[in-house]
């Protein structure tokens, strides 16, 4: 018997089996009956085994090796089909599965909406995503490990950039506000003079954020104590939320609810705002089109973030 039986036999036997007769499954297929006849027998002389009992005047009986390899045939046929059409699908940047990482503050108060966006627009891949943040979830998307990356970035000169290997796009500036503890009773607005004094929360000292704070500080000739240091943003949010410092809190924190507690320290005139980018990481070469799709999505919802702030 043959390792691989021809699969042009294979087709025809499983004509055969479809319409019963030799006739027929050559009408269906172009051929005249006798080269069907051909290509069954020849299938059997590789099998080594009779597939089809013929019996002249009635329909053709397979045997059970017959019935066994009809199963094995169909099964292999659609299997055929579905890979060329995962292969079109593949070769029109049409794909199952995107893995998306997110730092954790987007995957709370950003990324849902768009997923549903996404989910009610139409069918397409499944994505998976992963919380990651920017300085790990980089190196997975050189890797290949991760195919879309949602990251920020403090300062122009940090990290991520534009090269052989990365696509880095601006999806907008996300506004960073000075916020300090509710005091009860307060009926005026936290002016920044108040703040010098108090204590300040921010990341590490080699932290993009704490680098961020420091130069604006220098900028504005002022000195914030900064005395908690931590990495999380919604530590940082519970120890000013509980009058223990004040400090900078992406505008996505304090979103839909999350502002209570707190309140915004009102700058002094002509203090510029701060903020930090918002950006989409990805590697260069062509993409699938739900990529596009949701790096435009985005960029509305980062831009709406803004205008709301």
């Amino acid at each position: 018997m043959k390792s691989q039986p021809d699969l042009k036999l294979l087709a025809t036997f499983l004509a055969v089996v479809r319409r019963g007769s030799m006739a027929d499954a050559a009408a269906e297929l172009g051929y005249v009956p006798s080269a069907v006849s051909q290509h069954i027998a020849a299938l059997e002389r590789d099998m080594g085994v009779e597939l089809i009992v013929r019996r002249p005047g009635s329909r053709l009986i397979l045997t059970a090796a017959g019935r066994s390899l009809a199963r094995a045939a169909g099964t292999l046929f659609d299997a055929t089909a579905r890979f060329q059409d995962a292969a079109h699908g593949i070769a029109s940047r049409e794909i199952a599965e995107l893995r998306v990482g997110i730092y954790p503050s987007a995957m709370t108060y950003l990324l849902p909406p768009i997923l549903a966006t996404l989910r009610d627009r139409r069918p397409g891949p499944r994505i998976r995503l992963v919380v990651v943040e920017t300085d790990e979830g980089v190196p997975r998307v050189r890797s290949g490990d991760i195919d879309l990356l949602v990251a920020y970035r403090y300062l122009p000169e940090d990290p991520p950039v534009p090269s052989t290997a990365l696509t880095v796009t601006v999806l907008g500036r996300e506004p960073l506000l000075l916020v300090a503890g509710t005091e009860p009773g307060r009926r005026r607005p936290v002016e920044l003079a108040e703040c010098l004094e108090g204590e300040w929360v921010s990341g590490h000292v080699h932290n993009p954020d704490r680098r961020l704070l420091l130069r604006w500080a220098g900028e504005l000739g002022i000195a914030p104590r900064v005395t908690l240091e931590t990495d999380d943003l919604h530590s940082m949010l519970a120890m000013i939320r509980a009058g223990l410092a004040v400090g900078l809190i992406p505008a996505t924190l304090l979103g839909r609810g999350q502002d209570a507690g707190v309140e915004r320290v009102v700058l002094p005139s002509g203090v510029a705002p701060l903020y930090r980018e918002i950006l989409a990481v990805g590697r260069p070469g062509e993409r699938p089109p739900v990529v596009d799709e949701l790096v435009t999505l985005l960029r509305a919802a980062v831009r709406d973030l803004r205008s709301r702030h």
